[in-house]
């Protein structure tokens, strides 16, 4: 039996295993800021990203950042989501769970609603500067798009939120 396909060998999928498991949950949760909220889709959007590495895992694990390559699969799965999305899917504004609770949950949702409100290029960039830390010229290598329009899109995207906000986040953020 070949030793990559039963064992951790570079590249193998015990490899790809492991780095899934590692980087899922991350993988989620930012799909979960991109998507607006959704939960169910963000686990798809993941999976579907996930699936995309697994098919050419062999050069992916040679990357100097697989998981950075992880991240710009997500967030292209994401915008190719946008564009294809079918009229097949049915969008509700009620979930059959219900969220965890977090330390400020009426500032968490407003925020991300605030945030689902955004078009989806500045969503991706907001998300990209300051959930997922990374630099103008990261983003914009995700994004394909010049650090400049990174600068302007978030500029705008901030006011944007800021705007969509307004009186609701001060009484919010009040401690």
């Amino acid at each position: 039996m070949d030793s990559t396909t039963t064992s951790g060998a570079r590249g193998g999928p015990l490899e790809f295993r492991d780095f899934a498991a590692a980087r899922s949950r991350h993988l989620i949760r930012t799909a979960y800021l991109l998507t607006g909220g959704d939960a169910h889709l963000a686990e798809d959007l993941a999976q579907e990203a996930l699936g995309k590495l697994y098919g050419s895992w062999r050069r992916v694990c040679r990357m100097e950042n697989p998981a950075g390559y992880a991240r710009t699969v997500l967030v292209n799965t994401f915008l190719s989501h946008r564009r294809r999305r079918s009229s097949r899917e049915h969008v509700t504004d009620t979930f059959a769970e219900s969220a965890a609770p977090a330390v400020d949950p009426a500032l968490r949702l407003t925020l991300i609603q605030a945030l689902a409100e955004l078009p989806q290029q500045d969503r991706a960039v907001l998300v990209l500067r300051y959930w997922e830390d990374l630099g103008v010229e990261e983003t914009a290598s995700v994004l394909r798009l010049t650090p400049s329009a990174v600068r302007s899109r978030a500029s705008r995207a901030l006011s944007r939120l800021r705007t969509g906000l307004g009186s609701e986040f001060d009484e919010l953020a009040r401690p």
